[in-house]
């Protein structure tokens, strides 16, 4: 057991910070966003589920736009191009299946 604010992050990009807990299949990403930070197009084979903590998150899934806004959730299957632009100051968790092991600090 650990607080959350005990977990070393590291830069994801410039802009994104994240901390992450991992267990057997799964990673949390727990992620601090600037406002104007973008997350250029990238995929990876792991499913994700993004939901919104704070913040207005655009993002660009498969090819569709979308404004992401707090309490808003979705899912991203393994292997889909997708990118991100904060409009404001964001707050994300993101869960991962399997474990992101890139993302070990």
């Amino acid at each position: 057991m650990q607080h959350l604010n005990d977990v070393k992050g590291k830069v994801i990009v410039p802009g994104l910070y994240g901390r992450f807990v991992h267990g057997d299949t799964m990673t949390l990403s727990f992620v601090d966003i600037e406002p104007g930070a973008q997350l250029p197009e990238h995929s990876h084979p792991h499913e994700q589920i993004t939901f919104i903590m704070e913040g207005e998150l655009e993002m660009v899934i498969g090819g569709e736009k979308m404004l992401l806004t707090p309490g808003m959730v979705h899912v991203i299957p393994g292997n889909v191009p997708h990118s991100a632009y904060a409009r404001t100051a964001v707050k994300v968790l993101d869960a991962f299946s399997p474990v992101r092991e890139d993302y070990r600090v």
